[in-house]
């Protein structure tokens, strides 16, 4: 699946014509396209945004972008704007700033929307091969992906559920925004092999309280683990005897955040692999965590 394709083929026609002409050495590495009003589109290379040939954002642009990732119904992808983004066909999260609606219980989601964000999703097969042996050492323990933004968690953590399912491991993702299968009206975009079982659309937290009680996993694996539910969901399907795979933001040598630390500290995860992004090379290291 060209992630990059899914991404351009959200925008309207001058400003995909201005996307598609970005050299293929260049899409094969693009991280995001980024669009604000007033302002020409951007791609986001090795963490640095280029100016893409194209006349400025419009208004009128950046409300076909949201059409076009909701099906032309942003009232059905409210929930969603609720948490500032859009999950769009083969993978592709559009982030969104403008203005926000606010109501009695929080954010309730976005107007006169001024920028976007469409981050490419990447299919790496092979990504995971210089790490397998150590992932398996004595079989797939459960095991935590920490890296920066950006630096591939999300596509390693969909290379490792695809390999895990190919030879045979049931596999159970809660897929909240929808980028680790690219499900789009239930069809994945992206190869997660034969039994792996993807649920998509439903916060994390319960999604993998229901997955642990009816899909009898043997992994359960979900992306950037937030606050304390989210830990507290995933404590409760190891007790349910599932291994974990999940994935959080961090950096080699920096303390991790509470509701991880504490998950590391009661023996959740028995491996820890730490992504080094540089110059648009990733590095990943493997670490063993002492019982708890």
């Amino acid at each position: 699946m060209d992630g990059y394709r899914a991404a351009s083929a959200l925008l309207p026609g001058r400003l995909r014509t201005a996307a598609e002409a970005l050299p293929p050495e260049e899409r094969a590495v693009c991280e995001e396209l980024r669009l604000r009003q007033g302002r020409a589109m951007t791609a986001l290379l090795a963490g640095r945004e280029y100016p893409l040939p194209a006349p400025a954002v419009t208004e009128q642009d950046l409300r076909a972008v949201a059409e076009a990732a909701t099906g032309a119904s942003l009232h059905a992808a409210a929930e969603q704007l609720r948490a500032g983004y859009l999950t769009a066909p083969g993978g592709v999260r559009v982030g969104v700033c403008g203005t926000a609606v606010m109501g009695p219980g929080g954010m309730e989601g976005v107007r006169y929307i001024s920028s976007m964000a469409l981050r490419v999703p990447h299919e790496a097969a092979g990504c995971a091969d210089g790490i397998w042996p150590a992932l398996t050492a004595g079989g797939f323990r459960s095991c935590l992906i920490a890296a920066p933004p950006g630096a591939g968690k999300t596509t390693l953590l969909r290379e490792i559920v695809r390999r895990l399912s190919w030879e045979g491991t049931r596999v159970a993702v809660a897929d909240e925004r929808g980028e680790i299968a690219g499900a789009w009206e239930g069809a994945p975009a992206f190869d997660l092999g034969p039994c792996a079982d993807v649920l998509t659309g439903a916060p994390k937290a319960e999604a993998v309280g229901m997955l642990a009680r009816a899909m009898n996993p043997q992994v359960v694996a979900m992306d950037e683990i937030g606050g304390g539910e989210d830990a507290r969901a995933l404590l409760a399907a190891a007790g349910c005897g599932a291994m974990l795979l999940a994935t959080v933001h961090g950096r080699r040598g920096e303390r991790m955040s509470g509701s991880c630390r504490r998950l590391v500290e009661a023996g959740c995860f028995q491996r820890l692999v730490w992504i080094d992004a540089a110059a648009g090379a990733r590095r990943y290291a493997v670490e063993r965590v002492p019982c708890a």
